[in-house]
């Protein structure tokens, strides 16, 4: 998964500073050579951290590349290579701004790439070329049977199906509000089989022509990427094409239906180098609150079946670090550690990506008290964890623990746009109010530390909220319009964008039987 273009005898710093910050300090390669593509309604950001931007259909018709190379993009590009920090990587800065020891994201994102393909971006291929991906994301749709708490509709049709039924969520106030009050209609477009959706077309034509080829990784994610026939007629291709050297990833959740498990399991074994990508992040009853749907047994144990039978180069645990999480992740890190010794293997590594959104459930909304205690523990585990890597403890982890342990102590705001403390402790009590009564869950029961706190919020009771808003964020990512203002100063020529084409007919989520009939006809 990439060259790993770090010295051995370097630090992390030492690197960021030799083959990075050399070209920009700013730069980031991950603007040229990676993606994330939501293809189900035609979205696209180059990080897990900036919001997504809607790609231009206009753009699309041009050239298939421009699923990744937006004309947006490429102007975040040119401010990365005059030193100007973009606004939507506002996370890494404020990492850095922790101090110069700090290493951001945006070193772990640009390592993957050799020092020269790194130059490339700024020699030979600059802001103005269309890049041909070396790391590529896609999720095909949003079909998921987990709800999880910090997710919203646009990313999991069981979440679509709470506010179908419920409504949206009332008395919330603070900037992550509206993520739990439209019903994610934005995000199938093209309906649940995706026919005719220009953007898998795309994908398609550049998989044929180019990407196949060009391509080091290919990950799949969702929604639950086992709930989309798309995959399956990926599957159906590596099936055919089993020479193909580009190493494949799969973001599961590991809590679908056995038969397509089973079938995971088995498409494993058709790709030289598959790559296993699932989540979670705390123990237990801790863990399956935070992630309706989650059944911890099941988790632990598929991932332990991939381990044992799976064709499988690595297991990869993206761990997002959420208020809730703290107080088992160190039990959960046990349980890693306890598979790492088992199987001799540094799998599953974990990585430890920080909430932001929604500002409510990020562990800057905790008490100031409560976060001192929960770093203290973190700390000292790590302390009495780490071997140097004997024990498949690897040196990143516990860069990346450490790096959360002072975002624990240091930051008050997730990010640019949080709103106030109160606010945020006020939507975290109206939220997992309703959650508890919505998912059948209840918060003291489950999180018995945090009641004194919990008790001491106001209730907050506002005019309801009786029509759902528009969840499309594509469409209304505040960075762009100021970016694309710069970009008409300085003479770029563009287009209007078109218009997001009309929602389909919601169609119930429970598709997984669907899928193995797929299957099953498709063999």
């Amino acid at each position: 998964m990439g060259v790993y273009a770090k010295k051995d005898s370097e630090s992390y710093t030492e690197y960021r500073d030799r083959a990075i910050n050399s070209i920009s300090p700013s730069f980031c390669g991950a603007k040229w050579y990676n993606a994330t593509i939501w293809l189900g309604n035609g979205t696209n950001a180059s990080c897990h951290h900036p919001p997504a931007h809607q790609i231009p259909l206009e753009e699309v018709a041009m050239s298939y590349k421009a699923i990744h190379n937006t004309q947006y993009k490429k102007l975040v590009r040119k401010q990365m290579l005059e030193g100007e920090r973009p606004k939507e990587c506002d996370y890494c800065w404020k990492i850095e701004d922790l101090g110069p020891d700090k290493v951001s994201d945006r070193v772990y994102k640009s390592v993957i790439y050799s020092d020269e393909e790194l130059l490339e971006a700024k020699t030979k291929l600059s802001w103005t070329e269309d890049v041909d991906l070396k790391t590529l994301e896609i999720a095909f749709d949003p079909n998921c049977n987990f709800a999880c708490s910090y997710c919203n509709a646009s990313f999991s049709t069981t979440w679509q199906n709470d506010i179908k039924k419920n409504g949206a969520y009332q008395n919330l106030v603070s900037d992550g509000a509206a993520a739990f009050q439209h019903d994610g209609s934005h995000s199938l477009p093209y309906g649940k089989k995706n026919e005719g959706n220009p953007y898998i077309e795309a994908f398609w034509k550049w998989w044929e022509a180019e990407l196949q080829h060009s391509l080091r990784e290919l990950r799949v994610t969702g929604g639950e990427p086992t709930m989309s026939q798309d995959f399956w007629k990926l599957m159906k291709w590596w099936e055919n094409n089993k020479d193909c050297a580009v190493d494949f990833a799969v973001n599961s959740n590991l809590g679908q239906k056995d038969e397509l498990f089973e079938e995971l399991l088995k498409a494993s074994h058709n790709i030289k180098s598959f790559h296993l990508y699932t989540s979670c992040e705390s123990l237990g009853a801790h863990a399956e609150y935070i992630r309706d749907g989650l059944k911890w047994e099941k988790w632990i144990g598929n991932v332990e079946r991939m381990l044992k039978e799976g064709n499988v180069k690595s297991i990869n645990c993206m761990m997002t670090i959420n208020a809730l999480c703290l107080f088992s992740i160190t039990d959960f890190m046990d349980e890693i550690l306890r598979l790492k010794r088992e199987y001799k293997t540094p799998s599953p590594h974990c990585s430890f990506n920080i909430l932001r959104f929604p500002s409510f459930q990020s562990i800057v909304t905790l008490p100031k008290h409560v976060r001192e205690e929960r770093a203290n523990h973190i700390e000292k585990w790590i302390l009495e964890n780490y071997d140097g890597g004997a024990n498949y403890f690897q040196d990143w982890e516990k860069d990346g623990m450490m790096r959360m342990v002072s975002y624990i102590r240091q930051i008050e705001t997730g990010h640019n746009h949080t709103s106030s403390l109160e606010s945020r402790e006020r939507d975290f009590k109206s939220f997992y109010t309703q959650y508890d009564i919505r998912r059948n869950k209840n918060f003291i029961e489950t999180f018995p530390m945090l009641k004194e706190w919990w008790d001491s919020i106001p209730v907050t009771n506002i005019a309801p909220i009786k029509e759902l808003v528009d969840g499309d964020d594509g469409k209304s990512n505040k960075y762009v319009t100021e970016v694309m203002e710069t970009a008409k100063k300085e003479g770029w020529i563009l287009n209007p964008q078109w218009a997001n084409p009309g929602a389909q007919d919601f169609v119930e989520p429970d598709q997984q039987d669907e899928m193995l009939n797929f299957i099953k006809n498709n063999e």
